[in-house]
């Protein structure tokens, strides 16, 4: 198979990479200037997003149903594209539970959530540009340890965070309202380390 013909495949990934990254900085940016009133409009926006990263999937998945050869196995294809795809997925889900709980402000520990879910996109697209490189490429166990380090990062705040929302009983609402999105944005995280496992699996397969 030509170079040409595989980087079609690469430049996918790198792509819907970047449509994840799109998502949560978008994200951050409706957090942290929060206009409750204009949330119905940035729903829009964020979808948007989703919608062109899902199209974007789908480009893939019609070439691969086409291709005689494909670069790496056509089955680990399918399943890193879904897992980058599933990442802007989470991370529009984040916004859709502020926006249905109607959410009024914005808890501090959420944007510091935010924070390490925009890292671990930002370095799953750059697992994504090195990845066409895999059999060479010295720098994709160090990315894939940094989203794993990320995810951890993640979780230790997940869980200090329901902590101290579960110590504030007054308002029932708003404590299950923050838990639901709480454990939407530990998804996103946890959507980066899957691919960032399922680059290492590729890897492991073609050494």
């Amino acid at each position: 198979m030509s170079k040409k013909q595989d980087s079609f495949y690469f430049d996918n990934f790198i792509a819907c990479a970047e449509y994840a990254c799109q998502a949560a900085d978008l994200l951050k940016q409706i957090l942290t200037d929060f206009k409750p009133e204009e949330m119905e409009q940035r729903l829009d926006e964020i979808h948007a997003i989703e919608h062109a990263a899902d199209e974007k999937k789908h480009q893939m998945t019609d070439r691969l149903a086409k291709a005689f050869i494909t670069p790496i196995e056509r089955e680990d294809m399918v399943v890193l594209s879904n897992r980058i795809d599933d990442m802007t997925d989470k991370i529009e889900e984040v916004f859709i539970r502020i926006y249905m709980n109607r959410i009024t402000s914005i808890r501090p520990e959420a944007i510091q959530m935010l924070d390490i879910v925009i890292g671990c996109c930002k370095e799953v697209a750059n697992l994504m540009g090195e990845f066409a490189d895999f059999r060479h490429s010295k720098k994709l166990k160090e990315g894939i340890i940094h989203i794993n380090t990320m995810e951890e990062e993640a979780d230790s705040l997940f869980i200090s965070s329901m902590r101290a929302l579960h110590a504030e009983r007054e308002d029932i609402f708003q404590v299950l309202a923050w838990r639901e999105i709480f454990e939407f944005l530990e998804k996103c995280a946890d959507a980066c380390e899957h691919v960032a496992d399922g680059v290492e699996s590729v890897v492991m397969k073609n050494s």
